[in-house]
């Protein structure tokens, strides 16, 4: 049977983790997975909602261990919980917070660990071997009717896509970088790039998730060189506009939404270290990266290769294991090689979570006593960060801003909710129902003029 190892670490006190500073080795790692394999109740599907990093890998590598699956849903409203629980009936919460609203059983992770890990240094070391076939996570995309779509990783094709992909950015050269992420664990972005990168390369992660500037940095203190900061160009832009002080890093990752030249350049030049973009999908996990600052053109993993059939592009080999169509428009520049032109109109991607215009117009066109409804991007105005933010325009009589953000907040991420929304009488669509976006926009800049000239 093909196996794989569920931690690269050689050695019992090679370093896995750090929480609060402190180092966590791999004999520790192991008898807690152990431990909490032992402890989770007898059901198959886990929604890990751990906020520390190390407590929700612990429950990965415990439900690895005892061939129970990982459910890696976008985002928890409630509408996705309920359809999670038709989904998987059997399906627990495992989480760290003792005030968790999901409404699953919940089993409170620190019960799970009731025994110091073991100190014997004449212990067998003995690390799992997971077969490659097993299904390891069920990870799920929002699709355009407002029903999470299942996609299923084995845990060859999620471990083969950190090992191949670990050498592109240099985290393969027998030190032990430290992986301090603003991304959480749960999206497939933290969840390869700060978790599966640690286990599966050697390296260690930091227990935190720090959001403001002054918690990025300290996080970064307390963990040694060589350092790898893992976010997104919305964190970045944050970072360089505040006055925080850092300390040195090695590497800086950045994913979830396109990076400009300009930007990468910027950060490259603050931090004293290189920015290395990454590129991949739900559907197919990591496949490829670029130095933005130097090069647009992106650099596929090991295997992988990019065909195109009928003006789709399609990838497959290395770890993606089945042909699987891109949503981007791609140029395919050689056989490692491609220049990205822009994601398609219907994607959209706020705060690393993504999403779909078709799926967040849906859940507001199902809103009772909305009789018309579209979201759309809005630039900020001249002066601003200049990201682009969602606003959503609406048409339903007798209903407030209040009232529909509320019912909204029931059905979409909170990242995903409009500012503004605007209630108005009535959509500028055109004679075949379409809604174009510049009439779009042009209307909506309208109304808000109107609004402050109020």
């Amino acid at each position: 049977m093909d196996t794989i190892a569920l931690l690269s670490h050689a050695s019992p006190t090679a370093i896995v983790a750090y929480r609060s500073g402190l180092p966590i080795t791999a004999r520790q790692f192991l008898d807690d997975a152990a431990q909490a394999a032992l402890r989770l109740p007898n059901a198959r599907h886990v929604l890990n909602v751990c906020a520390d990093r190390y407590q929700f890998t612990v429950g990965l590598a415990a439900c690895l261990m005892s061939r129970r699956v990982s459910l890696l849903p976008s985002t928890h409203t409630p509408q996705v919980i309920a359809q999670l629980a038709a989904f998987a009936p059997d399906a627990i919460c495992l989480t760290d917070d003792r005030h968790c609203d999901i409404e699953l059983p919940q089993v409170f992770f620190p019960d799970l660990l009731t025994e110091p890990a073991a100190t014997d240094p004449a212990a067998p070391f003995d690390v799992p071997l997971i077969p490659a076939t097993q299904l390891a996570a069920i990870v799920f995309t929002s699709g355009s009717t407002g029903t999470p779509v299942p996609y299923r990783k084995t845990w060859g094709l999620l471990a083969r896509c950190v090992i191949n992909g670990a050498p592109r950015l240099g985290l393969s050269d027998g030190r032990t970088h430290t992986l301090v992420g603003t991304v959480p664990g749960q999206h497939m972005y933290g969840f390869e790039s700060t978790v599966l990168l640690a286990l599966l390369s050697g390296n260690a992660l930091s227990a935190e998730r720090p959001f403001y500037p002054a918690d990025i940095a300290a996080a970064i203190a307390r963990v040694p060189q060589p350092r790898v900061l893992v976010t997104t160009p919305i964190h970045l832009r944050t970072l360089l506009s505040s006055e925080i002080e850092f300390p040195a890093l090695d590497l800086v990752m950045s994913a979830t939404a396109p990076l400009s030249r300009e930007l990468a350049q910027e950060v490259e030049k603050h931090y004293c270290a290189p920015l290395l973009e990454i590129y991949g999908s739900t559907e197919t996990g990591q496949i490829a990266m670029r130095r933005t600052a130097q090069t647009d053109v992106w650099r596929l993993w090991p295997g992988v290769r990019l065909h195109e059939s009928d003006g789709q592009v399609f990838a497959q080999g290395g770890h993606v294991e089945q042909l699987t169509p891109m949503c981007d428009i791609i140029e395919i520049t050689s056989a490692e090689d491609f220049l990205l032109h822009g994601r398609t109109a219907d994607l959209v991607n706020v705060a690393g979570k993504r999403s779909s215009f078709g799926y967040l117009n849906a859940q507001l066109n199902a809103i009772p006593g909305v009789l018309d409804g579209a979201f759309f991007l809005r630039e900020e105005p001249a002066g601003s960060t200049g990201v682009a933010r969602l606003a959503a325009v609406v048409v339903a009589p007798g209903m407030n801003v209040a009232a529909l953000t509320e019912q909204l907040r029931q059905l979409i991420d909170p990242v995903f909710l409009p500012r503004p929304l605007l209630l108005v009488e009535q959509l500028p669509r055109n004679a075949t129902g379409k809604l174009p976006q510049q009439t779009l926009l042009g209307f909506a800049d309208e109304r808000l003029r109107l609004n402050e000239a109020q």
